[in-house]
């Protein structure tokens, strides 16, 4: 299916500046269809959700409709989805409702591939109750992580696994349902961090394997808020701190206070407009993202082949995306040279490529690039051959 870059950027005012954005890893520009969304939840009349005045039903039809949305992304039940302030903030909270069930000889095992937000909070809710944390390890040779890195640390204690769907630093696809099978099969759960998978390819909660699942609506062109997936049987087996007065039904007894409605039904417009990406397909709602995602995929990869062989004419440039999978997320460094110089020159030429270890510490430190890290190239469904075209000038001239 074509994919029509140009109708996408169309639909994005903060693309009028002029800026050629690889700047998508650390969050998206925002369509005006989730724009007026927003303003238009705030422009009607709200108050707690409820069936009575026309403030609470506005309210309880834009969760509802939210829970749909991201259902249908994920390949979740609506009663399986979770908000909240964001994707670390959701993990936090399931780590020491998990934790309670833990027991001091107990394991749990991280990844050094993962964005912090899939370490710490595991690691720290396994130290508070004396658990033994057990390391991943991952080629830095090749930017990959397979399953027998996972299996080797698994044992019959191990309670919960934690790993990404795909690396925001460099981009590694891990198998993920061959992982989930081996944590499966050594008894214990599946824990997925898709905050940067989900902006790439379609996520199937059961396809993967995981038990449950996060991702960030602000990285896939929405507003900044995190959600979680997860089945609503096993929420129901889970007991989070919550205040007494609450409700205890699931998914509501894991979000903490009033929900943000206006940015619910911003999410909910990221999904209906990526659900549009592939205009000539029909059916579901979720017929119709698998159909955007196969085209979106598409698109990104020329893009991103494009990319890779003009990052191989610069000399002294390396590339540390390898991965025989990988989402179109290219880090990279130049020799003798700062990698925040190089964003900053990067940026007086209108292109914007942050640099830095984008929160993924452990898997930067083991890149070699210690607390620095490198220029990161992300892409997006607003990405062109333009913008490549001006990525690759920039960088041809920095020596100028």
């Amino acid at each position: 299916m074509a994919f029509d870059v140009g109708a996408v950027r169309a639909q994005i005012p903060a693309l009028k500046s002029g800026t050629a954005r690889f700047d998508a890893p650390g969050g998206t520009q925002t369509p005006q269809p989730v724009i007026d969304a927003i303003s238009d939840t705030l422009a009607n009349p709200l108050a707690n959700r409820g069936r009575t005045t026309q403030g609470e039903r506005n309210a309880e039809a834009v969760v509802t409709g939210a829970r749909e949305a991201l259902a249908d992304l994920l390949g979740g039940q609506p009663r399986g989805t979770v908000f909240g302030r964001s994707a670390t903030q959701l993990v936090y909270d399931l780590s020491r409702t998990l934790a309670k069930t833990w027991a001091a000889g107990d394991e749990v095992v991280v990844t050094r591939l993962d964005h912090d937000a899939n370490i710490r909070p595991w690691v720290q809710a396994a130290e508070a109750v004396g658990a033994t944390v057990r390391w991943a390890d991952f080629d830095p040779a090749t930017g990959e992580l397979h399953p027998e890195q996972i299996e080797a640390v698994l044992s019959s204690r191990t309670r919960l696994v934690a790993v990404t769907a795909a690396s925001n630093l460099i981009g590694t696809r891990p198998d993920v349902p061959a992982i989930a099978d081996l944590a499966h099969r050594a008894g214990a759960l599946l824990h997925v961090d898709a905050v940067h998978y989900a902006s790439h390819a379609a996520v199937d909660l059961t396809a993967l394997g995981a038990d449950t699942l996060v991702c960030s609506p602000y990285k896939f062109l929405g507003p900044h808020l995190g959600v979680l997936a997860s089945s609503p049987d096993f929420l129901e087996t889970l007991r989070p701190d919550k205040l007494a007065p609450s409700t205890d039904v699931v998914p509501e007894r894991f979000e903490l206070g009033t929900l943000p409605y206006e940015l619910l039904a911003g999410a909910r417009a990221a999904v209906d407009f990526l659900a549009g990406l592939a205009p000539e397909a029909s059916g579901s709602r979720r017929e119709r993202l698998l159909a955007a995602f196969t085209a979106l995929e598409a698109h990104e990869e020329v893009l991103r082949s494009r990319i890779e062989r003009g990052l191989a004419e610069i000399p002294g440039l390396t590339v540390y995306s390898r991965a025989a999978r990988r989402t179109p997320t290219l880090l990279f460094t130049l020799a003798g040279r700062e990698s925040a110089a190089v964003s900053a020159r990067l940026a007086e030429r209108g292109v914007d490529a942050p640099a830095g270890t984008f929160y993924a510490a452990e898997a930067a430190r083991r890149l070699g690039l210690a607390d620095v890290g490198g220029v990161r190239v992300g892409l997006a469904p607003y990405s062109s051959e333009e913008d490549v075209d001006r990525l690759l000038e920039a960088l041809g001239g920095l020596g100028d």
